[in-house]
């Protein structure tokens, strides 16, 4: 007997995936649980929609992604850091305070979390930081920074 999966089933398969198993733990475990449906033409075409339509919204995300990507790539964010004598650097940068400024300067929300910083920023000057936007996405962002 076939199965559409609607739930991850472990040593069995993923969410969405058509498998075949026996009747009986089709009948006793599997659909029971509601683990699953059984693959008849009606559930079929579902899973079918339901794949075009999460295809189309990946697609959706991947254009927007790179659209905001090109924005970053010409933007420059200036950060005031303080400093001392012969412009010694007090304190760091982190993603966080990066994602505030260009949420202030540019109006652009950005997750800190996306913002790839091996280590904080703690030298003036421009420097440049990568904002992985999606799986597929990844742009730079120029960041000044200055004294205070």
């Amino acid at each position: 007997m076939e199965v559409i999966l609607l739930q991850d089933v472990k040593t069995l398969g993923k969410k969405g995936e058509i498998v075949k198993v026996n009747e009986g733990y089709a009948r006793n475990f599997i659909l029971k649980k509601k683990l699953g449906v059984e693959a008849n033409a009606t559930n079929l075409n579902d899973l079918k929609l339901q794949n075009a339509n999460k295809e189309k919204i990946e697609k959706e995300k991947l254009d927007n992604a790179k659209e905001l990507a090109e924005k970053i790539a010409d933007m420059e964010i200036v950060v005031r850091i303080k400093t001392g004598a012969g412009d010694k650097v007090f304190g760091s940068i982190s993603a966080k305070e990066v994602a505030e400024e260009v949420k202030k300067q540019q109006k652009i929300d950005i997750d800190k979390k996306k913002l790839v910083l091996t280590e904080p920023i703690k030298t003036l000057g421009t420097h440049m930081v990568k904002v992985k936007l999606h799986p597929q996405v990844t742009a730079e962002l120029k960041v000044k920074v200055t004294g205070a």
